[in-house]
């Protein structure tokens, strides 16, 4: 990544601020960069002191004699732009700025970050920070930061948000034994980003795979575009905070009070192939499982253990987590019998027994490792008086050599059995304290399986069979656009989505009573009625629906009852009422929305619809644009997929019809940004066919500056 080499590899590094100050962040950085094996210059630089950590100590970074690959600048967050423009005129050519003071204090940080933005705007310099702990890279022996302790070795590179976590996660590593290629503290992201650094790692072929704690991103597009490369060859594991959104506002329509930021992360990293793990304590232990043990080539586990209840927790967890119980097949069965104690559990999970050695437990491995319906191995021990945990541990190592399967293990307890999983840890097997940790970080590794296979299987492009009329959609948008209305009615909503193919059921405005039931009798009776205003959001709310009137007397009662009572409603500008055909109520209703997102832009929304929508919130989210494949996907996540599909209900509705919609209705949000919300609810299947009976529209205010969606093209065809 351009500008990046010199900031990981630099053969000169000034330490700005640096210090002899007993417990400051400048003396902290010295003794971790000359402390670590660090090949390369150091440049002490701080104006009141001739040296630091008994080395030289320059003025300022403009008199040392030699252009500085990287300078580091931990001084007061006020003149740090003016170090940063001396920093240009020496010919820096990186920096690292670890103080703290930016945009996490408020407007007066803010205004720094802004000055700091303009001072590098053209150099091409690259910033790492502000308020960031540093970086560390073992295998170059920089530790670049004021941690308090170094990493060891690895093959796994760590990109954190947050600095103090970076110390603690560095703290449990080096307790599990696991090292790092690159350890990074990201800080506010200033000039370099998580998709910078993914790019970057990218070319280092000796990173096995990524860990990350995210708050938030500020470049979803180029975010998505390296993640979605990197992730086609080695994992992503991110940690995400900030799953509730209590800043949410009450949105306008359904869709929008549906799909929630956090949900559209989940939706991101899956469409990248990203695994997103529960907490801190699950990336520390994916990391340890990542850089020492295969990933598994199904869901399928196999639990060996010395203790009945340790097993069933097993099972419970294996269960939660939508992985299985792997079958045992005959011969392996035939095999056990042989080698176990007369009372063993006959099955999986397999119990030892309390009095099982070292031997047990091997043979145990050695023939469920054998069987083909066994993806992974979890090997529980719980301290009993005649336990040798140390010994069982080395007999596990032993067979973990021989495989390509996954094999992770729990050793129960704490100082008894600490040296089985000194053992463990040392020899690539990865150790956890229970059981449900070790499947949990099993069923994550499992989840980047099944994402590299959604990653690859992505079909050609859809081509939509029809021709919508753009220019007569821009004209009813233009049209709102000049009266300063943003929510679009229900009757032209719908002449928009009949564009692309969203089968409608016809509605038309009727403004008085006689309109109306010359309507109904031109589309045929029953039909249904609903109030036409843009200030009126939920009809049903406020009486402003009328369904299956079957004559002309009741259109006329009906049409007086919904504008009686929509003007009860302060402020309510009332159009008229609609009338459409009544749509006989089917055993299911969807809903098929979109919302802009403040981070990724267009997401789609699919689930169930009508009245039940807020209540179940049974829903999946989608970025567009979407093919056949993502789009069935969609559907498939949610609850609702099982009722489309159920032979009991017998809709005689094709799924695929359903797909089709979705896929065309994407491309509509592809080519009209400027519709900032929609949603078509309910979409009522009814004898086979899907209806969308109602929708409504609301535009940008601004639409010149609205969002764009990320552009994840599938596959284009080959001619």
């Amino acid at each position: 990544m351009k500008g990046l080499q010199k900031l990981f590899d630099p053969a000169s590094i000034a330490i700005i601020g640096a210090s002899n100050e007993s417990g400051s962040v400048g003396l902290s950085l010295m003794k971790n960069l000359v402390g670590s094996g660090y090949k390369g210059t150091v440049y002490p630089v701080n104006p009141n002191r001739k040296n630091v950590f008994g080395i030289r100590c320059y003025k300022s970074v403009l008199t040392i004699p030699e252009e500085v690959d990287l300078a580091i600048i931990a001084t007061h967050a006020k003149i740090v732009p003016i170090i940063i423009k001396q920093c240009i005129n020496a010919k820096t050519k990186s920096i690292i700025v670890v103080s703290s003071g930016f945009g996490e204090i408020g407007k007066e940080g803010k205004i720094l970050e802004n000055e700091i933005k303009k001072i590098l705007k053209g150099t091409g310099i690259r910033l790492l920070g502000p308020n960031c702990l540093g970086y560390i890279r073992t295998d170059k022996k920089i530790n670049a930061s004021f941690a308090i302790r170094n990493s060891l070795p690895g093959k796994v590179a760590l990109i954190s948000q947050s600095g103090a976590l970076c110390s603690g996660i560095l703290d449990w590593a080096l307790k599990q034994k696991v090292g790092f290629k690159y350890f990074i503290s990201i800080g506010a992201m200033l000039n370099i980003d998580f998709s910078d650094l993914i790019e970057f790692i990218q070319d280092d072929k000796k990173v096995e795979s990524i860990v990350m704690y995210m708050e938030t991103i500020k470049d979803a597009k180029a975010f998505m575009k390296a993640a979605t490369k990197f992730s086609k060859r080695r994992p992503i594991m991110v940690v995400k905070s900030g799953k509730f959104d209590k800043s949410a506002k009450a949105a306008i329509s359904h869709t929008g009070s549906m799909a929630g930021n956090d949900e559209v992360f989940d939706a991101a990293f899956e469409r990248a192939g990203i695994v997103r793990v529960e907490n801190i304590q699950d990336l520390v232990g994916c990391s340890q499982a990542l850089a020492k043990q295969p990933l598994p080539k199904g869901n399928r586990l196999a639990i060996i253990t010395n203790a009945g209840g340790p097993g069933v927790m097993a099972t419970d967890a294996i269960i939660k987590r939508k992985c299985k119980l792997a079958s045992l097949s005959k011969n392996a069965m035939k095999k056990l019998e042989k080698v176990m104690p007369m009372h063993w559990s006959r099955g999986n999970p397999i119990d030892l027994l309390g009095d099982a050695n070292p031997e047990r437990y091997k043979k145990a491995i050695e023939i469920v490792l054998k069987e083909k319906n066994v993806d992974g191995i979890i090997v529980i021990l719980s301290p009993q008086a005649i336990s040798k945990p140390a010994e069982v541990a080395k007999a596990i190592v032993e067979k973990s050599k021989e495989t390509n399967k996954t094999i992770l293990a729990c050793w129960l307890g704490e100082s008894f059995v600490e040296k089985g999983r000194e053992i463990l840890r040392k020899m690539d097997v990865p150790c956890y304290k229970t059981s449900e940790e070790a499947i949990r970080v099993f069923s994550y590794m499992d989840a980047y399986r099944k994402n590299i296979k959604n990653l690859y299987e992505s079909p050609v492009e859809a081509e939509l069979k029809i021709k919508p009329d753009k220019k007569k959609i821009n004209g009813i948008i233009e049209s709102y656009l000049k009266k300063e209305q943003i929510v679009v009615n229900e009757i032209d909503s719908k002449e928009i989505l009949h564009e692309y193919g969203i089968p409608v059921n016809n509605t038309f405005l009727a403004k008085n009573s006689k309109q109306a039931v010359k309507k109904a009798e031109q589309i045929g009776f029953p039909v249904a009625m609903k109030v036409v205003s843009d200030e009126i959001t939920h009809k049903t709310d406020v009486g402003g629906v009328a369904l299956n009137i079957v004559s002309k007397k009741d259109v006329e009662l009906q049409f007086r009852k919904i504008i009686t009572s929509a003007k009860k409603v302060r402020g309510a500008k009332i159009k008229g009422v609609s009338v459409q055909k009544m749509i006989e109520a089917g055993n299911i209703e969807l809903i098929i929305g979109k919302k802009n997102d403040s981070v990724f832009g267009a997401v789609i929304i699919f689930g169930t619809g009508g009245i039940a929508t807020e209540i179940f919130k049974d829903k999946s989210i989608g970025l567009p644009p979407l093919n056949q494949n993502l789009a069935r996907r969609m559907i498939k996540a949610t609850k609702v997929n099982k009722l489309l599909c159920s032979p009991r209900i017998r809709l005689k509705a094709d799924v695929s019809e359903i797909t089709e919609i979705l896929t065309r209705f994407s491309q509509f949000v592809v080519d009209f940004p400027e519709v900032e919300e929609v949603d078509i609810n309910p979409i009522i299947v009814s004898k086979g066919k899907f209806y969308a009976v109602d929708a409504r529209m609301i535009l940008s205010k601004n639409p010149k500056k609205g969002f764009e969606h990320l552009a994840i093209m599938p596959k284009k065809k080959n001619n």
